[in-house]
């Protein structure tokens, strides 16, 4: 198993494997995955990278920036997604520690994630590296005319913004 930076060229990957995540419904609000353009431009440039095994691409990983304002730059969202055929493989833990180097070698100190109550192996990969649950979002968005809540994490580095 290796991590490559993520790329255009792993982009069919990348979305079969968010459109899998998707069809549980308990891995995001989204409904549909976008474009290429369209999730580059919604995610960092740097900190993204695919897991692959013989060439395939069985998970991946990236941050979203929080907000466009300059005193939150050190502070990005999570994302981790496996394909459903390699999963409980480690996978995930692979791609958020490096996520997790990587971001604190690009100078950003906090990592959050929101998560469903109900996807529990995605809680604890997140608190066994170092997140812990700083709230509760009741009733934050609608998926298919239901409320539904998500439980927020976060990472702050000891290393960086010290």
């Amino acid at each position: 198993m290796k991590t490559e930076n993520l790329t255009e060229e792993h982009f069919s990957a990348v979305k079969e494997i968010y459109e899998e995540g998707i069809a549980t419904g308990n891995a995001t609000f989204q409904t549909e995955s976008p474009a290429w353009n369209e999730w580059d431009k919604s995610h960092l440039s740097q900190c993204r990278f695919v897991a692959i095994e013989n060439g395939v691409v069985t998970g991946w990983a990236a941050l979203t920036p929080v907000s466009g304002r300059c005193v939150y730059a050190g502070v990005a969202e999570v994302s981790v997604y496996i394909s459903a055929s390699h999963r409980g493989k480690g996978i995930g833990k692979l791609l958020l520690e490096k996520l997790i180097k990587e971001s604190e070698a690009k100078n950003i100190w906090t990592l959050q994630a929101g998560i469903f109550p109900e996807n529990t192996p995605s809680i604890k990969l997140h608190e066994n590296l170092g997140f812990r649950q700083v709230g509760y979002r009741e009733k934050i968005g609608q998926m298919k005319g239901i409320w539904r809540d998500t439980v927020l994490l976060e990472r702050r580095s000891k290393i960086v913004g010290i």
